[in-house]
């Protein structure tokens, strides 16, 4: 089983790791001359015939790594061989791959027009392929190089997305049967899990050092808990070389991730989501913390994991209105992502497995470009201002995070003057269990709890809006008054 490097012209692939069988360089031996020559005296079909016989001899050879031409995906023949192989989808936006590419003696890469429409031809066909996804980044395939010796390993049909950030770069997991095959970031395993998880998924506690069971629910995000956790894993023996475990939802990442960043300055940590809203949302980025009385999540820490290992058959075991909450998290990610994703999770059909890498995927690429939420990335906040304030003002006991979400993502539709998209959006949050109307808060009290919304600037808290499914702004100020009409609308019979 050999690493296949595909993508588009420009990716990087010949140059992926120092070692590597190059099938261009292959195909201009056999064709005794350049790739550019033979296509401008044979044509793209002669080459394409000659390509597909120099990829399937190079497949069979046994090479532990190949670099594949961005068209040889083309041929059915080959699709069907790198079956076999794993897969490697090297990522490149159409700016960087023309600025690779333009000038450089290649036959598809003389018009800017057509090449932008080839990239965007052609990336649903990577796409397909990949069983791992890596972004641009220089030399970033040897760093990622452990981790795709590791889905050589895996259960068929793993799914590896690498991300990288300014704050760091970790490996994504996604696929069954993984939870009792942990990396091992460090010397020795301290778990954090809570006891509904603990009792459902006691094998993968089996490796750990030292295990610290926390009482589920929101309302034990605090930081009372996180001196318990610290005093534990000091108590313990927990050293630097050591590392953290975190499994369970949302909660237990947050909580554990915080206390990762904060032990000893900061150790690594592994988050192992257990639930719909970690695994399509939380478990990745890096944003740690723990909830105060006054506001949600208002005492925290970037802090990039060392690895996620997002294991889909742990939500069997998800009660459904934990599988309901969660698919607040996969609208707010579909909306903000538009394309596929939206049309997929729009037609009602149900949360897979391509749904969940699906929305790992948005999330991570958009941290990769704001990992400190300073611009973009607070559109992953969509739903989250008028959510969080119901959350606080209900005491973080009446509704779970994605409910409260649920009734956020309205509100902020009703604010964008989406009124079509509205329906449609409640109308899915309805069929999947989740809450449309607003109990148990005034909305004035919400309106209040928002001005505390730890992204305000200069007194004025900004709101993500919605144009369209896949146009979403952040930074919007809008007028108080707007704010309770739109939570006012949610009490209403």
């Amino acid at each position: 089983m050999a690493l296949v490097f595909v993508g588009f012209m420009g990716a990087g692939k010949s140059s992926a790791l120092d070692d590597l069988l190059d099938t261009d360089t292959l195909l201009e031996q056999q064709l005794g001359m350049s790739i550019a020559a033979f296509f401008a005296a044979h044509g793209e079909r002669r080459f394409r015939a000659h390509e597909e016989e120099v990829v399937l001899r190079a497949l069979r050879s046994g090479a532990p790594a190949i670099a594949l031409g961005g068209g040889a995906v083309l041929s059915e023949r080959v699709r069907n061989a790198l079956r076999e192989h794993t897969v490697v989808w090297l990522d490149v936006s159409v700016e960087t791959a023309w600025e690779r590419a333009a000038g450089a003696a290649r036959p598809l890469a003389r018009d800017p027009d057509a090449f932008a429409a080839l990239h965007a031809e052609r990336r649903p066909l990577y796409e397909s392929l990949a069983d791992a996804f890596l972004p641009e980044g220089d030399r970033l395939v040897q760093r990622a190089l452990p981790a795709l010796e590791s889905l050589r390993d895996a259960p068929p049909g793993t799914k590896l997305v690498y991300a990288s950030t300014a704050g760091g770069e970790y490996p994504v997991f996604v696929g069954r049967g993984l939870i009792g095959g942990l990396p091992r970031p460090g010397r020795r395993a301290f778990f954090v899990t809570d006891e509904n998880v603990a009792e459902h998924h006691a094998r993968a506690l089996r490796g750990a050092h030292h295990t610290i069971t926390l009482p589920p629910g929101e309302e034990h995000k605090t930081l009372a808990v996180a001196e318990r956790v610290w005093r534990e894993l000091a108590a313990a023996g927990m050293a630097r070389d050591d590392h953290l475990v975190a499994l369970g939802g949302g909660v237990v990442g947050d909580l554990a991730g915080f206390c990762a960043a904060t032990y000893q300055r900061g150790v690594p940590i592994v988050q192992v989501p257990t639930t719909v809203v970690a695994q399509v949302d939380s478990a990745y980025g890096g944003k740690t913390g723990v909830d105060l009385p006054e506001a949600k999540n208002y005492v925290g820490a970037y802090h990039q994991p060392a690895a996620v290992i997002t294991d889909l058959d742990t939500l069997v075991t998800l009660p459904a209105a934990e599988h309901a909450a969660g698919y607040a998290e996969v609208v707010k990610t579909a909306l903000i992502a538009g394309g596929p994703l939206w049309e997929r999770v729009s037609s009602g059909a149900a949360v897979g497995e391509r749904t969940v890498l699906d929305c790992a995927r948005t999330k991570i690429a958009i941290v990769a470009a704001d990992d400190r939420d300073d611009g973009t990335r607070q559109v992953l906040n969509l739903g989250h201002t008028v959510g969080h304030a119901i959350e606080v003002v209900t005491g973080y006991r009446r509704y779970r995070h994605g409910e409260a979400v649920a009734l956020g993502l309205l509100a902020a539709l009703r604010l964008s003057r989406t009124d079509d998209l509205r329906v449609q959006v409640a109308e899915l949050l309805a069929a999947a269990g989740l809450p449309t109307r607003l109990e148990g808060a005034e909305p004035e009290d919400v309106v209040a709890a928002t001005r505390l919304d730890k992204k305000r600037v200069a007194g004025d808290v900004p709101f993500v809006l919605v144009r369209a499914p896949g146009d979403v702004v952040h930074g919007q100020r809008v007028a108080a008054a707007d704010v309770l009409a739109a939570v006012s609308e949610l009490t209403a019979p």
